[in-house]
């Protein structure tokens, strides 16, 4: 029987398991394809919520992708990585740190920033101290490296500290407080007061040291200035004045020096108790002494804003406290919104209310005393910053220091007094000697804006002293016992007259010619002060004022006096501007009316009372001979150009015909 060819067979590669073949079914991942199945009693679990679609609902990015490879989610769970093995290798280490979340784009960065904060922030808001623990997840958020981010975590932390932080002080818990067994209230309120002290130290700390950071020291500042005037009763005060002083101590003005100057301004207006404004002015006053009292005259003119010995909101005494507008009684509505009470429970209130009343009273006089030790201690602050400066002769800051001393005059003891009036004598006598030539006859070297600056310097002087004398009516009385020589102050205002009515730059007030600062930057100018932004007109205005005009109960003005100053006046208003003589002609008008009588004979020729020839340059005005003269000038102000001088001098003449008919 004859055999069967065999059927060639291709020879094949070995087998890789031992030369056993394995069927195609072996490779299949089964317990794989089965996860993957849906399950009809346990919902997928996802990361994010379902979306609905035109094609239905759709879950996230992650599951679909599981779902549409499956084989890649089992090479995963094939991977020698996942399995549980404890070895530490260095592939394991590469796999962890490839793990990590991805470097989000700053935007990206942005948007979650302000999703987190918000979500914390009214967590904080709705119930403190339930979630005053997550202060620190704020500040993990502005320890960011995105400048954007950082700015909005810092304004997000002084947004929930102004809402939490309590109508109180807080005081640190010792050893003693912390060993105490309390109640569980007791407990929690401690948590609570203690955590939010140490987030706001954290925070004030950061904005100190950002406040040095040029790129973040604008948000640093104004945060610091907010925290402090909203808040200014709790603690880290000191440290926020600080963080406000040291931009003050620069020369340089920019947006944040204006913001720390406005924040004090506000804290001394507002400071009823005086704590927060005596720590101010210490800090302060040890900052110009270590910068040699070289600052910018807008940090002394800060000290304007001081309540010293002012009225406050509720007017004390030593034993009571008047009652505001709330606590007044309801009047005929007592009787229908009383409650019935029996005798015991009668009998206990009214010891209640005594007992209340006295607290009451106890309290207004701590409260006034401490206000009186406070102010006290400022006002030394103050002037002895005053007297430094006059005696270091800091001649930009002497605007500021005299418009202190004018406001300060009636706080000012009479021990000094006399020592005040010779520094402002000294001030003017180095002003004049400035203005002399030397001795080879050339004048000294210095620019238009010196020259201006002694001028007014002498002007503010002489106010000064006039207000010091306004203010100290019974030094006034005593003035001969003090030898207080006033007459050198009127002697050199007589002097300057006419010099002042041929400067150009009368109409002008010292920031008009220092518009721009050496940096570029404007110069901004405190709405409040007087002295700084007034014209030389009105300084010598007011000088005039309170020599021929003093207010009632002060020295008596001779006759002579008036006179040689309306005489001196009214020449001089032939060569002032427009608007500064109807301005001196104004001033004419109210010495006309008050002191017509006395000075008539100057519009008479008729009338001389004088002997001899009127000396308009004299040393002295009772040497100038004033009514040996006539006022000739009215006769050209008639003819003026500027309607309101004409109306002046008519105005003036009419009062010294009114005074000589009465008389």
């Amino acid at each position: 029987m004859a055999s069967e060819p065999l059927t060639k067979r291709r020879r094949l590669s070995p087998p890789e398991n031992g030369g056993k073949v394995v069927p195609g079914f072996a490779r299949w991942n089964l317990e794989q394809d089965y996860e993957q199945r849906p399950r009809k009693g346990k919902k997928e679990k996802s990361e994010k919520l379902p979306v609905k679609t035109a094609e239905g609902w759709k879950h996230s990015e992650r599951h679909e992708d599981t779902r549409k490879d499956p084989e890649q989610g089992a090479e995963d769970a094939d991977s020698f990585l996942a399995s549980d093995d404890n070895q530490d290798s260095g592939v394991a280490d590469v796999h962890e740190k490839a793990a990590k979340k991805p470097r989000l784009p700053p935007k990206e960065q942005i948007r979650q920033a302000k999703e987190d904060l918000a979500k914390t922030a009214g967590q904080i808001s709705e119930n403190p101290e339930e979630n005053i623990g997550q202060l620190g997840a704020l500040a993990q958020i502005a320890d960011s490296d995105n400048t954007v981010v950082k700015k909005l975590a810092l304004g997000t932390q002084l947004a929930v500290y102004r809402d939490v932080i309590p109508g109180y002080r807080i005081r640190p818990l010792s050893k003693d407080d912390m060993q105490a067994k309390v109640s569980k209230d007791v407990r929690k309120l401690r948590t609570f007061e203690q955590t939010l002290l140490g987030g706001i130290k954290d925070y004030v700390r950061n904005l100190s040291q950002l406040a040095l950071n040029p790129h973040l020291s604008n948000i640093a500042i104004a945060c610091a200035c907010t925290l402090l005037t909203s808040v200014p009763h709790f603690n880290c005060r000191n440290d926020l004045i600080a963080i406000l002083v040291r931009k003050l101590s620069a020369r340089g003005l920019d947006a944040d020096f204006v913001k720390c100057r406005e924040a004090l301004e506000q804290l001394f207006r507002e400071d009823e108790e005086g704590h927060a404004s005596l720590e101010a002015v210490t800090q302060l006053t040890k900052m110009m002494k270590s910068k040699n009292y070289q600052i910018h005259e807008d940090v002394l003119n800060a000290f304007l804003h001081l309540r010293l010995l002012s009225e406050f909101t509720h007017k004390a005494s030593t034993n009571s406290i008047d009652k505001g507008a709330d606590e007044q009684p309801y009047g005929k509505n007592v009787k229908q919104k009383r409650e019935f009470r029996t005798k015991r429970e009668r009998k206990v209130l009214r010891e209640r209310k005594g007992v209340e009343k006295e607290m009451k009273e106890a309290d207004a006089a701590v409260s006034y005393e401490e206000r009186d030790k406070n102010q006290a201690e400022t006002l030394k602050l103050v002037f002895v910053a005053y007297f430094r400066i006059l005696k270091a002769r800091a001649q930009h800051l002497m605007g500021a220091v005299l418009e202190g001393l004018a406001k300060y005059s009636h706080l000012i003891n009479q021990d000094f007094f006399g020592d005040v009036l010779e520094a402002l004598k000294d001030l003017i006598n180095e002003a004049e000697a400035s203005l002399q030539p030397d001795e080879e006859g050339e004048g000294k070297d210095m620019d238009e804006s010196i020259q201006r600056n002694v001028t007014r310097e002498s002007l503010l002087c002489i106010i000064t002293a006039f207000a010091l004398l306004q203010g100290q009516q019974d030094v006034v009385k005593s003035a001969n016992s003090l030898h207080l020589d006033l007459d050198f102050f009127i002697t050199h205002l007589y002097r300057t007259l006419l010099p002042l009515a041929l400067n150009p730059d009368i109409e002008l007030s010292a920031k008009s010619a220092h518009l721009q600062d050496p940096n570029g930057l404007s110069t901004p100018v405190a709405k409040d002060t007087k002295v700084n932004v007034a014209t030389t007109t009105v300084l010598l205005l007011r000088s005039l004022h309170a020599i021929l005009l003093p207010p009632s109960g002060m020295k008596f003005v001779p006759p002579v006096r008036v006179a040689a100053f309306t005489k001196q006046l009214l020449t001089s208003a032939l060569q002032l501007p427009p608007k500064s003589a109807a301005a001196v002609l104004a001033l004419l008008q109210q010495v006309t009316k008050t002191h017509g009588g006395r000075i008539a004979a100057l519009w008479s020729t008729e009338e001389r009372r004088g002997d001899g020839v009127f000396d308009a340059v004299s040393a002295e005005v009772e040497s100038s001979n004033p009514f040996a003269a006539t006022v000739w000038e009215g006769e050209l102000l008639r003819v003026h150009f500027d309607p309101k001088v004409r109306e002046a001098v008519k105005g003036m003449e009419r009062n010294v015909m009114e005074a000589r008919a009465s008389s």
